[in-house]
């Protein structure tokens, strides 16, 4: 079996801990698979990994998430900043043009990272990136996104991710129904009502406010070198993250493509969100070999 070594980057406000599983340069030719999310770390994607034996594949943890602690005194999480420090982590691996996995904010992350530097990237696959201001309904979906933290810094982290869900899981567009349900119960989602004081959840506070309000720069991504695919979840039909999925693949002029499962797909049962990592790899695979459209 393939070791994976950890290791520590220095970047300016940040010390960026990565894995690396598979040798450096890939033995095959083939470029490195980068796998990111955000604010999920680097342990999210062992179940994916598992499935890309032949591949050599790098992982790692956001600044100030997990185990990269960050130096600068910063709680906001940019894609601009992520961008920045997965270019420098690249750049110090010698690894470019890579290939990327990108789920959730890493997605958001992935966009900006072939904006800003379109030579890192032979081809993102970037799976439901959250990103309010290309809905139709994006008042909405900022209104929605506030109600969630609002619970979250009235109630804690029960409260709060009970309205995560609540919106995430929403079908359509968020209108006037949407908002006159009564708040969810944390209970039934099996979580606790008591709150332990903490308000720096990277989820449920504002940190990552800026993730979900960026806006693409849709002529630089056309314009890159990379070919980029925006995934969608099979489950994930009209939910929050698919309806940004599509208008996302929309605005690169194709359609989204389908990956089984929901949201998390790749995610192994060690989370209690499992979706179908060996059915979710052998579609990654089958979109990452395929050849340039055109």
């Amino acid at each position: 079996m393939t070791q994976t070594q950890t290791h520590t980057l220095a970047v300016p406000g940040a010390d960026l801990v990565y894995d690396v599983t598979g040798p450096l340069p890939p033995a095959d030719g083939r470029p490195p698979l980068f796998m990111i999310g955000q604010p999920m770390t680097a342990d999210g994607f062992g179940a994916l990994a598992a499935h890309f034996p032949d591949r050599t594949v790098v992982t790692y943890d956001p600044r100030g998430l997990g185990r990269s602690a960050r130096t600068d005194g910063g709680t906001d999480n940019t894609p601009q900043q992520q961008a920045a420090d997965l270019h420098r982590l690249a750049a110090h691996l010698g690894a470019g043009p890579v290939d990327v996995f990108a789920s959730s904010g890493g997605a958001v992350t992935a966009l900006e990272w072939v904006s800003a530097h379109p030579d890192d990237v032979a081809t993102l696959v970037a799976h439901e990136p959250p990103i309010n201001p290309i809905l139709p309904d994006a008042a909405g979906a900022d209104r929605a996104r506030a109600a969630f933290n609002d619970a979250y810094e009235t109630g804690g982290s029960g409260p709060g991710m009970a309205a995560f869900i609540a919106m995430t899981s929403w079908r359509g567009e968020f209108t006037e129904e949407y908002f006159a349900q009564p708040a969810p119960d944390p209970a039934m989602f099996g979580m606790s009502t008591a709150d332990d004081g903490t308000r720096d959840d990277p989820l449920l506070s504002r940190d990552s406010w800026a993730v979900t309000d960026y806006r693409p720069d849709v002529a630089a991504l056309n314009a890159s070198p990379a070919r980029i695919v925006i995934g969608v979840g099979e489950e994930s039909a009209q939910t929050y993250t698919a309806r940004t999925a599509e208008a996302m693949a929309a605005l690169l002029g194709g359609p989204a493509t389908v990956f089984p499962s929901h949201h998390g797909g790749f995610l192994g049962g060690e989370f209690g969100y499992a979706g179908k990592p060996e059915e979710f790899a052998a579609k990654l695979r089958e979109v990452l070999a395929a050849p340039p459209a055109g």
